[in-house]
This record gives C-alpha cells, sequence and structure tokens, in this order.
C-alpha cells in the first residue's frame, strides 16, 4: 500500500453521534462543512470536507455495533506505518487496547486505545485515501490555508511530557502537528483529544453557534486574537482560531 499523507500524524476523525442529522446541521451552518454520502463508498456513509477536502465521516450511535449508552464523542485517527506493531508498542508502554487492529473492509486497518493519561486515540493505516489535507510548510510559518480545516491537535492533561514521551515511543518519531499542555482534569472531565481548527472569523463562528444554543465553553484573547472553545449539542468540542495561527 502507498501511503499519500505523512504518517505519525493525526489525519481522520469520526463524529460519533446519537442525532446524525443534527450533527450535520450544527456543524454545517457553525463551521460551513459539507456533508454528505459518499457515492464511492459501499456502505453509503456520510463524510464531510472543508474546502472541497474531505475532513471526516458520521456514525450513528444508534447502530447495534455501539454499546446502549455510548456517549457521544469525536474518535481520531493517527496514521502509521504498521498497526499491529505500533498496538504491541502502546501496550507495552501502559496504554489500554480497547479494540485489538482489525481489518475495516477497505478502509484499512484499525486499532482503539486508551493512553496512559486517559485519552482515547486509534491506530490506522489507511488504504487509499490518506487523510485530511496537511498544511504546506509555507502555511505552517502563518500564510493562509483552507478555511475550517484541521490544523492541530492538542491534548491537555496532567503530565505532558509523559504523554508526548509515549506517543513518541509508540510512532517511533515526535508526533506531528500535536500540542500537549499542562491543566488539570477531575473525575467527571477525562483528557482528551482536540482539534484545533483555523478559520477567518473566530467571532462569528461563535455567535452562530450560540445561536444552536451549544453551550460555549470559552472565548478568550492572546495578543488580540480571540480563541474559543465550542461544544456542539451533544458536547463535541472543538478549539478555534485564526487562521495563520
Amino acid at each position: 500500500m502507498t501511503r499519500h499523507g505523512p504518517l505519525n500524524e493525526f489525519c481522520w476523525m469520526d463524529l460519533k453521534t446519537h442525532d446524525p442529522s443534527g450533527t450535520a446541521a450544527f456543524f454545517s451552518s457553525v463551521l460551513g462543512w459539507d456533508f454528505a454520502v459518499d457515492e464511492e463508498d459501499w456502505r453509503r456513509a456520510v463524510k464531510f470536507s472543508a474546502g472541497g477536502h474531505r475532513i471526516g465521516g458520521v456514525s450513528d450511535l444508534a447502530q447495534p455495533v455501539y454499546p446502549p449508552g455510548t456517549p457521544a464523542h469525536t474518535a481520531y485517527y493517527l496514521a502509521v506505518d504498521d498497526v499491529d506493531t505500533r498496538t504491541a508498542v502502546a501496550a507495552e508502554h501502559g496504554a489500554q487496547i480497547v479494540l485489538p487492529p482489525f481489518d475495516a473492509g477497505d478502509q484499512g486497518r484499525i486499532a482503539t486505545l486508551i493512553d496512559p493519561a486517559g485519552a482515547v486515540f486509534s491506530l490506522w493505516r489507511p488504504s487509499g485515501y490518506a487523510g485530511w489535507p496537511v498544511p504546506t510548510p509555507e502555511e505552517d510559518k502563518g500564510a493562509p490555508h483552507i478555511e475550517a480545516a484541521p490544523h492541530r491537535m492538542v491534548l491537555v492533561c496532567e503530565d505532558p511530557k509523559r504523554a508526548r514521551d509515549f506517543y513518541t515511543e509508540v510512532t517511533g518519531a515526535p508526533l506531528a502537528r500535536a500540542i500537549f499542555a499542562q491543566g488539570p482534569y477531575g473525575a467527571a472531565s477525562a483528557p482528551q483529544w482536540e482539534l484545533a481548527i483555523g478559520v477567518h472569523d473566530v467571532e462569528g463562528v461563535v455567535t452562530r453557534a450560540c445561536a444552536h444554543e451549544c453551550g460555549l465553553v470559552t472565548l478568550s484573547r492572546e495578543c488580540g486574537r480571540p480563541r474559543a472553545r465550542l461544544r456542539s449539542p451533544e458536547g463535541l468540542t472543538f478549539r478555534i482560531h485564526p487562521l495563520g495561527l
């Protein structure tokens, strides 16, 4: 298999929801994501795009494959060279295996784990399509890139160095486009990976989200530029920052 994107980066997300149509309506209105059935997928899965680039899919938690009571959440996929080997390494370094490696039809090979910090993630070796678009070096230095597209992943936990070292051991290299930050978490709020998305108008996104009763978590300013952490009606969270940061 030929990998069409870089390894050791998160490259795909799956919005797992009890309300697929409501979730699609919310993110379409707030972020401009385009939701549509993938006619080339034999499963006729719903996928969504930013700026014409596919960045994720939608899964209905009402399907029998999911245990009853599974909460809505966003699953993130980390591209690796060998899912079986990397899963074994992760377990050796303290990860809990939720779903051991398996072949997901023609989508590639996948495993789902919980890292030592308590955050859930999936390892993925895709077949064919490699995931969301990756900013070029020029874009990483501040040039504009795709509106409402994934930019960086963020993990806030009690011991960011331990978390960073864990992923370096698992992938064999420092994790690209990922930020590890320190912050307290109580029993009701376990650490989780969150996606940072770049937009032209952060406050416009906040206004549209609040019109949907999204439950705005925070709105702050750094160096005079607004940033936000938003929550969908079901509790799916994303970090929003100005394009180019």
